[in-house]
């Protein structure tokens, strides 16, 4: 049984429909990705999942069971990270984990030695004494990040959770993540950078326009991605004569590549044609390979947008 599920979740605001049926699951101690670009409907999404909106229709289900939280002790299972700070500025680090601990019911050495145990985690136990509003964007983040473990959640929602954020932050809150989730924590991850996606997590749901387009292994997904052609080309003009057959980038180095989409099914036939054009024209081709699938590519094909756009 999974631990957590989303069923046909459906919310609009007035005549805007922000997600017209979003399904998945996500398994204990599974960091499972949530894809799609801006207005997608993955905040609405985890809005709805953390009890914070009704949706119109559909349900959550926690263990099995219609996740209600008006119920205090369902409450305590869901931690949010939301992508605006939740802490307040003036207080310390300290004082933000006691003010918030005592919300969820810790008393003192009960609530003394998890908040140092969250300080440790998330590298913030020698800046503990300075009020937040001093710090950098990035520990800020993981004062946020700590905030939200406070009461040990079974499921944990992080919303672009490294906005902003400078590397040595990003890759602690990363490692947090990942430790979280080896202690059996189910973690939904919505992010734009993929290459943290691919990096924590094994399954993703892809969202656009309020619409489950994807959900999926990684590895399943892209399994079904044939990779582009890439001629690394040199020596002449390309512009122009290979309209409807490939793609011409140029690179910021003033190289130029031709790309040949990996999905046309006549793409034997299309290479041969741009190769002998190119000859034509006096073009140099340089190299050939193929490039390696990956979510953006994923994302490309399955939306026709960036994550980003």
């Amino acid at each position: 049984m999974s631990l957590l599920e989303a069923i046909h979740l459906r919310k609009s605001y007035g005549s805007h429909l922000a997600v017209a049926d979003v399904s998945f699951a996500l398994n204990a101690g599974e960091v499972l990705g949530l894809l799609g670009p801006n207005g997608a409907g993955k905040s609405t999404t985890m809005m709805m999942i953390a009890g914070l909106l009704p949706p119109d229709s559909g349900q959550v289900l926690l263990d099995g069971e219609v996740f209600d939280t008006r119920l205090p002790v369902l409450r305590r299972e869901l931690g949010v990270v939301p992508q605006d700070l939740a802490i307040y500025p003036e207080l310390t680090a300290w004082e933000n984990l006691r003010f918030f601990g005592r919300l969820y019911g810790l008393r003192g050495s009960d609530l003394q030695g998890r908040c140092r145990e969250l300080l440790e985690q998330t590298g913030l136990l020698d800046a503990a004494q300075r009020p937040a509003r001093e710090y950098s964007g990035g520990m800020k983040r993981r004062l946020n990040f700590a905030v939200a473990l406070l009461h040990r959640p079974r499921v944990l929602i992080l919303d672009e959770p490294t906005v902003g954020v400078d590397p040595q932050s990003r890759s602690h809150l990363l490692d947090c993540v990942r430790s979280v989730a080896a202690a059996g924590v189910g973690v939904i991850y919505a992010s734009h950078y993929m290459e943290e996606v691919e990096s924590l997590c094994k399954r993703v749901a892809i969202i656009d326009h309020g619409r489950m387009l994807a959900f999926d292994t990684i590895e399943h997904l892209l399994s079904g991605l044939s990779a582009d052609l890439h001629l690394s080309v040199s020596g002449g003009g390309v512009n122009g004569q290979l309209t409807g057959l490939a793609r011409v980038e140029s690179g910021g180095d003033g190289r130029t590549t031709v790309v040949i989409p990996g999905d046309r099914p006549d793409r034997s036939e299309v290479l041969q044609t741009v190769l002998a054009r190119l000859k034509d024209s006096g073009v140099i081709v340089e190299r050939i390979e193929t490039q390696q699938s990956n979510l953006e590519r994923l994302f490309l094909q399955l939306t026709g947008r960036g994550l980003r756009d």
